[in-house]
């Protein structure tokens, strides 16, 4: 079984979700670049940082690390059927 692994917030990101904003405005988002710079060069996995916005069960939004690896241990080519 998988364990839980814990949220990890990502630093410096604030995404608002405006209700009067026309239809094709998703959202804005504001850096706060001292500390998102920080988080990024922490986080970063092959030059990359993944990030995901999320809503809470409270109704917020919040922007998440995502830390998903691919199991490629799983996959390799003598496992082709054909």
């Amino acid at each position: 079984m998988s364990e839980k692994k814990e949220k990890v917030f990502a630093d410096g990101f604030i995404f608002k979700r405006k209700e009067n904003a026309p239809e094709f405005v998703i959202g804005s988002l504001s850096v706060k670049v001292d500390e998102a710079v920080e988080f990024l060069k922490s986080n970063t996995n092959n030059g990359w940082v993944n990030l995901d916005i999320k809503l809470s069960q409270a109704g917020k939004h919040y922007i998440e690390l995502n830390t998903f690896k691919p199991d490629t241990s799983k996959a390799s080519n003598d496992d082709v059927p054909f």
